[in-house]
Order: C-alpha cells, then structure tokens, then sequence
C-alpha cells in the first residue's frame, strides 16, 4: 500500500502530507479504549516515563509503528530502509493550556541528516479548535536556531522555540479523523495551540529516520527496524513479549537512559548559549 505518487510530490514541496488513511474509524476507536484502559490503572494519566518509547512495552503500540499501512507511505518518502527513532502520545485535555510552540523536530535529535519525518497518527478527531497541528508550507528547506520557550504549558521534551518570526496568516491547520495521519519532514516548521474544545485530541507521534543515517557524536542510540535491511548504525530494539514485561521494561529504561544521554546535552547547550 503505497500512497499517490501525487502526494510525494506534494511531501517534497510543502514538507507535509494529509490525510493519509492508515485504521479504519474502528480500529482507532479500539486503539483509544487501550490507552484508556491503561489510563485508568494510573490515575486517569499516563507517567511522562510511558510516554516514551511506549512501543517498546505495548505489544499493539509495536505492531502500528511496523504497520505496513504507515510504513509504505513512510518508504515512499524515505526509501527502502527506515528505522523508527522515538514514538510519543500528544495529549490535549478539554480546556487545559497545553501547547506546542513553533520549532522544527530536527533541533536537538543530534542525526547526520535531516532524512527524517514525523507520522502523526490520529486516535481522536485533531481540528483547529482542540489543538490540531498547524504547520507553515515549503518551510522544510534549512534548520533555524532554536531556544528556551517562555511557555510553562509547552509539550515538547526540550521546552523550546523557535527563533524566527512565524507569520501565522500563513498556517495550515492539519485536520485530521481517527485513524488518519499526517507526515510531516523533520525541519517543517510547525506548532499546536491549546484545546478550547470540549473534546480531547490524542494522538501518536512516531519519528522515523532514513535506516542509513547515523547518531551524531560518540553515542550509538537505539532504534526499531521497521522496514528493509539494518545498516548497523543503531542498537536494534526488540518487540515486547507481552504488555509491560518485565525484560520490555528493563531495555525500554535502556533506551530512555541513552536517548537523554544525547538529546538533553544538546538542549543544555543551546539553552546556555541563549542566557
């Protein structure tokens, strides 16, 4: 199942892609009532450590970064070869002030290349009033500086910004059903502001990368094969043997260990060079 040669074409162009069918309503409805399940067992929220990597523990979280519907349009673009760098659930609660400031993905992932995109998978409805990604069109073409946000409600790991004027007359909202998804390249400027709906907006951020690039730096990183041949450039993750297992959960601390290892130093570095 590849996508419309028609909609690489406009990949290259704008930096985005959208709506990409990938669940059906379903399927998506199905997805959403696990996460609230396992929501449930911890206090209504998932903790920020499950909110990384969470393929790594839960088996069908696995089972859809290695989707063939995702992968294939995800080959389309990257080529043959592609690993799967990190995955994340963005979560906007009715009326909470949660945000995503403007910045590009590729700021501190420390990669040898920028042959990378972001696969934003819709497990509710995302519109433009419960916080849906806007993006700004043909901005993919070179990384900006990036800081401190002065946002205490911003979701982004590294809590930063971008540092360039962002006209937002020019933004496209990213609407979205469930089981839609988005491909977004990893410099494409983009952001998200708060749900002032009465309705959550969740979905998952999977980040996959070009199986040929490398970690800069003298850390390794590790990564999930997801399609084509390993290049021997990353430490290959292994699919859970059943939810929260406990070897999943001891490699999984692995990961997380050596992914903060390389991206933390390099949002410590900017951030001072901006004080």
């Amino acid at each position: 199942m590849n996508i419309d040669p028609s909609l690489t074409a406009r990949y290259q162009r704008d930096g985005v892609v959208f709506p990409i069918r990938v669940l059906t309503g379903e399927e998506a409805a199905d997805r959403l009532h696990r996460i609230e399940e396992m929501e449930q067992k911890r206090a209504g929220r998932l903790p920020p450590v499950l909110n990384f990597k969470p393929h790594l523990l839960v088996p069908w979280l696995w089972d859809l970064v290695t989707d063939p519907r995702v992968v294939a349009p995800v080959t389309d673009v990257l080529g043959p070869d592609v690993l799967c760098w990190a995955s994340s659930f963005f979560d906007k609660r009715p009326g909470e002030p949660s945000e995503v400031p403007w910045h590009q993905d590729a700021t501190y992932w420390g990669l040898s290349a920028p042959h990378a995109l972001t696969a934003w998978i819709a497990f509710t409805p995302s519109t433009r009033t419960n916080g849906g990604l806007q993006v700004v069109y043909g901005s993919h073409t070179r990384q900006h500086e990036h800081g401190p946000s002065a946002s205490k409600n911003n979701l982004l790991a590294g809590g930063e910004e971008i540092r360039v004027d962002v006209d937002e007359d020019l933004a496209v909202h990213v609407d979205l059903a469930p089981g839609e998804m988005s491909l977004h390249h990893l410099l494409l400027i983009h952001g998200s502001k708060p749900n002032i709906s009465g309705t959550r907006r969740l979905g998952f951020a999977v980040r996959y990368i070009a199986g040929d690039l490398t970690q800069n730096g003298s850390m390794r990183g590790s990564a999930t094969l997801v399609s084509g041949r390993d290049h021997g450039t990353f430490d290959l993750e292994q699919a859970p043997a059943s939810e929260f297992a406990p070897e999943a959960v001891r490699r999984h601390g692995e990961s997380l260990r050596s992914w903060m290892s390389i991206v933390y130093p390099a949002v410590k570095r900017s951030h001072e060079a901006q004080a």
